[in-house]
């Protein structure tokens, strides 16, 4: 699900970087027009008032100071004065406020809709890419790189309105005097220049930054997450010096950027000053031979004055635009990344009751590694199978690929007849649900970890918990389901979040079921009151990964797989006397218990 504002733009290499922040600006406006149009408005408004501003104080000039060391000049004169200035002036204050509280909206919302489009890209992209990438890059791009990427839109506005300012001071220039106007067209061409020179010289830099800001992040979310390996391992100081090497690349760039910086901006910030010089004795050679009056210096004096700080902010937006192209740049190829499990043309709708499951010729794999070759197997509805083998014959593969986690390279996965590829996904969602063995809670009450936005009623969520065997540890928690757990659950024990996490899926009444090893952490008693309930009160067709001797006992039938395959299928006692691999495989664990 796409956000209603598109934001979108080829940022392509082989584009000059002005031409790509241009386009890239221009995206950002035809996704959010209004509040930036309005931040125009302010800025023209700006422009105007600061031209008639200058114009107003050459003509107090001419007719009120003047005069008044001549002879003396009429109250009310002065009075009409004042009242221009602060027309003038109170209006350029009223551009500015129009033209900041707009700009920030219009930044704000195009963020916005950057963060949803990444998130939204996130949730439709596969597991290999979540697997393949760093926590810490997926954050660097939510966070560091939507808001370098959006930095240059802000100053857009004002940049505008300085436009309009320099056109405008420039015809006032020249209807007025050539000889000043010349200074004018001098100043404005080797600004251009300046800040060509500056973007080309500031791109690789800000790059290679935001490259460094995505490993720092990656490594601080990795140090911090692992913080219970990083101190049982003694690992403090090691890790502590991979960030450091991080940080200190990042460093290092951010210094060279800083060194480009401050070489442009004294240059940007000097040269309006030195054309105020230049006008200044230009101007008193003109008033001199009379060819302009004193009032019409000082207007262009305050004019220039005007000029300098917000040719400084066109710098500004200059300085961000490396950063923010790269940004892009970077987001961009997650927007470019293929999303293999795309929602179908023509949704078909499940059939009612318990859902049967038909794999037939499933072949799926991560890069070039074949995890699943060829497999073929049914489950009955209301059926309860177990599917088990050694580690990394693909086990969870295949109970993700049955709730379209992803889909297989070749041969299909049909639940209830239809088709994965075909179902309609919002009905597959509400008929099915995978428990996994790492369980994640939400830094939030119990309650709400197990309705989950669900709308579900206070009974409900007990009557699920009862199921799940939870209810009555839940209740001896200080605040019963009230009761708020830490980060990822960790306030609660490997069992408990487990039977939270199943608790959390019995909830929409699943009429198929997949545990993943979602019970690993459960007393086996109490898996076996689990796995009982499931049967006793749902209608629905039950799939276990299994490991354990007495999760697989419970199940109806089992599936052994080795090497990618389906080998053997049938009771447990049936393939413990005749498969060999599964034999061992149960010795094993028996063994290893004992």
């Amino acid at each position: 699900m796409r956000a209603n504002a598109q934001v979108s733009a080829n940022v392509e290499e082989d584009r000059g970087l002005f031409l790509r922040g241009t386009r890239l600006i221009v995206a950002y406006v035809r996704a959010h027009p209004r509040p930036f149009l309005a931040s125009v408005g302010g800025a023209f408004l700006f422009a105007v008032a600061s031209i008639a501003l200058t114009g107003v104080l050459g003509a107090v000039t001419n007719r009120i100071l003047t005069p008044a060391f001549q002879g003396g000049v009429h109250a009310g004169t002065i009075w009409w004065g004042v009242l221009a200035i602060m027309i003038a002036g109170s209006l350029r204050a009223l551009g500015i406020m129009i033209r900041r509280y707009y700009s920030g909206v219009s930044g704000s919302a195009v963020s916005a809709t950057l963060r949803t489009q990444i998130s939204d890209q996130y949730r439709e992209l596969s597991l290999h890419f979540h697997r393949e990438q760093p926590t810490g890059e997926l954050l660097a791009h939510m966070e560091a790189d939507v808001e370098a990427a959006v930095d240059v839109l802000y100053p857009v506005p004002f940049a505008i309105g300085v436009i309009f300012l320099v056109l405008f001071a420039m015809i006032a220039l020249l209807a007025t005097d050539p000889f000043l106007a010349l200074i004018g067209f001098l100043l404005f061409p080797s600004l251009a220049f300046m800040n060509r020179n500056f973007a080309k010289r500031m791109e690789g830099p800000a790059a290679r930054a935001q490259e460094r800001i995505g490993e720092v992040s990656a490594v601080a979310h990795e140090s911090i997450d692992g913080a219970l390996i990083v101190k049982t391992l003694g690992r403090e100081d090691a890790e502590t010096e991979r960030l450091h090497e991080k940080a200190e690349a990042l460093r290092k760039e951010r210094v060279t950027a800083g060194f480009v910086r401050a070489g442009f901006e004294p240059a940007l910030e000097a040269l309006p000053a030195l054309g105020t010089v230049f006008l200044l004795a230009v101007g008193a050679w003109r008033v001199s031979t009379g060819a302009i009056t004193k009032g019409d210096l000082i207007a262009f004096v305050t004019l220039f004055g005007l000029l300098a700080w917000p040719m400084r902010f066109v710098g500004w937006i200059l300085s961000e635009l490396p950063r923010s192209v790269v940004s892009y740049a970077r987001l961009q190829r997650v927007f470019e990344e293929p999303v293999k499990v795309e929602p179908p043309a023509h949704p078909v709708q499940l059939p009612e009751g318990p859902l049967g499951i038909e794999v037939r010729g499933v072949t799926y794999g991560f890069g070039d590694q074949e995890v699943l070759r060829g497999v073929t197997l049914d489950i009955p509805a209301n059926q309860s199978v177990a599917l088990v083998g050694p580690t990394g014959v693909g086990k969870s593969s295949l109970a993700q690929l049955m709730v379209r986690l992803d889909d297989p390279a070749s041969g299909a996965v049909r639940i209830g007849g239809v088709d994965l590829r075909t179902a309609d996904p919002g009905a597959l969602h509400d008929a099915t649900a995978i428990v996994f063995q790492e369980s994640f809670l939400f830094a939030t009450s119990i309650r709400n970890n197990i309705a989950l936005e669900t709308g579900a009623s206070d009974e409900e969520v007990e009557r699920a918990a009862k199921l799940a065997q939870a209810d009555r540890f839940i209740r001896n928690l200080p605040r019963g389901y009230d009761t708020v757990v830490g980060e990822r659950g960790h306030t609660l024990s490997g069992g408990q979040r487990q039977r939270v996490a199943l608790a959390r899926a019995l909830i929409r009444r699943p009429r198929l079921m997949i545990l993943d090893d979602a019970t690993s952490a459960v007393d086996p008693t109490i898996e076996a009151e689990i796995l009982g309930a499931l049967r006793r009160e749902l209608a629905t067709t039950l799939v276990v990964v299994a490991y354990r001797l007495s999760t697989i006992r419970l199940a109806d039938r089992v599936l052994y797989l080795e090497h990618g395959r389906v080998v053997a299928d049938g009771s447990h006692e049936g393939l413990l006397a005749t498969v060999p691999g599964y034999a061992a495989m149960i010795r094993a664990y028996e063994k290893g218990r004992g």
